[in-house]
């Protein structure tokens, strides 16, 4: 039995609880569904990372699979499922891709943004394409200037993975008033067939998730394609209510936590590779045959293995936290703050853990036709995304654990 096939047996539990019963259901179905796609996302990653695009087979692949449906109401043929059920699924596909893992992630989850918009958006995405693949950047790198039923909006948004297959893309802008003063900052909703793609994604790690730079110039955003970010932070959506709890869970900890299933993925991968490596791999300049036999080696994987529990173990506890939560409202700002410093950490043990099973592989890990390379390179790459960056979680926790009233992100 392999490292995969054990941490399976314990991981895709209805609770969350390690060692738990595994249940059936829609998490599981869609689980199931993920890790069936492994053997093609496999045969296809380095085919991905070389061309700088996952391939349109695996993209075609992961819709036929639900992915992109994961998040995106019933009403319009979507599954309606939980932060927990993507974390699950994007962990399952990341064993196999990082960058097809984040694709999927991506877009199931900016289609979830794209339902906190008013009805009339929601329409237009979905009613009319339900298999609409909306993908997005947060940051305000646009600006909208107000014009008579909507805005007038330009800008360039770096880092917008899946580019190449998106439908809409919702992306960050600064909107200013008939005076030029920013009136606020906000999620405009674009379709793709109006945005420029920039080829500018050259990069170390995660090359596959073609997160190019999109552009527009005064394009024109009816008012109803609008979500107002400083709003949406304290759980306040201009959608109509429905009893679709969904979307009453808490924005920045859905747009963060989503983040770390990939990773977690890649995590898992690494150590399944230098397991089934060491029953085999000699350990150099040593009296040992192989490195399983070395207590240096037993200790070095048990410490990563541990590593990557602990960031499940904290993935897990807040994804269902914000789950439990949609249904009675936003969390509060303090547990928000625990959650965004809890992402980042969890992040970084990951990084930790793949770093100890390099270390413990040793240098043949750097290979070309050696899979711990790219996931080395994916995991260091996709730890860096702003929203995981470690010393601003941690400055945000502990200014509410310290009782300092200072707000430094409206991602929390």
């Amino acid at each position: 039995m392999t490292t995969t096939e054990k941490t399976h047996m314990h991981s895709s539990t209805s609770d969350g609880v390690p060692g738990g019963p595994v249940q059936a259901g829609p998490r599981s179905e869609s689980v199931a569904a993920a890790a069936a796609l492994q053997p093609l996302l496999r045969k296809h990653a380095a085919r991905g990372d070389r061309d700088r695009v996952v391939p349109a087979e695996i993209v075609q692949a992961l819709s036929d699979a639900g992915v992109f449906r994961l998040l995106t109401p019933k009403r319009y043929g979507g599954q309606e499922a939980d932060l927990r059920t993507l974390t699950d699924v994007s962990e399952a596909l990341g064993e196999a891709d990082g960058s097809a893992a984040w694709v999927g992630m991506i877009i199931s989850v900016t289609n979830w943004l794209a339902c906190l918009f008013p009805d009339e958006a929601q329409e237009e995405v979905f009613g009319a394409d339900p298999d609409a693949r909306v993908t997005g950047v947060a940051a305000p790198t646009g600006i909208g200037k107000r014009v008579a039923g909507g805005w007038r909006v330009s800008g360039r948004w770096s880092y917008n993975s899946g580019a190449p297959y998106a439908t809409w893309a919702a992306v960050g802008a600064l909107l200013q008033d008939e005076d030029g003063a920013v009136a606020d900052q906000a999620l405009v909703l674009i379709p793709a067939s109006e945005l420029v793609i920039e080829d500018t994604w050259h990069t170390a790690g995660m090359r596959g998730t073609a997160s190019n730079t999109l552009v527009a110039q005064d394009v024109f955003v009816p008012a109803h394609r609008i979500l107002s970010v400083t709003a949406a932070a304290e759980g306040v959506y201009p959608r109509s209510s429905r009893e679709e709890e969904l979307y009453g869970a808490s924005f920045g900890p859905m747009l963060l936590l989503c983040l770390l299933g990939p990773l977690l993925g890649l995590g898992r991968a690494a150590l399944d590779v230098a397991v089934r490596a060491a029953v085999s791999k000699p350990l150099s300049f040593t009296v040992h045959n192989r490195q399983a036999d070395s207590v240096g080696i037993q200790m070095q994987v048990a410490e990563a293995a541990l590593k990557i529990e602990t960031a499940r173990l904290l993935t897990h506890r807040a994804a269902s936290q914000v789950d439990q939560a949609a249904a009675a409202g936003p969390l509060d700002y303090a547990a928000r703050a625990h959650i965004r410093a809890g992402a980042g950490y969890a992040a970084r043990q990951i990084l930790e853990a793949i770093g100890i099973l390099l270390d413990a592989h040793g240098a043949s890990a750097f290979a070309e036709t050696n899979t711990l390379q790219r996931i080395w390179r994916d995991a260091n790459t996709a730890a860096r995304h702003a929203g995981l960056i470690p010393a601003v979680g941690l400055e945000v926790y502990g200014k509410t654990l310290l009782d300092v009233n200072e707000r430094v992100s409206l991602m929390v």
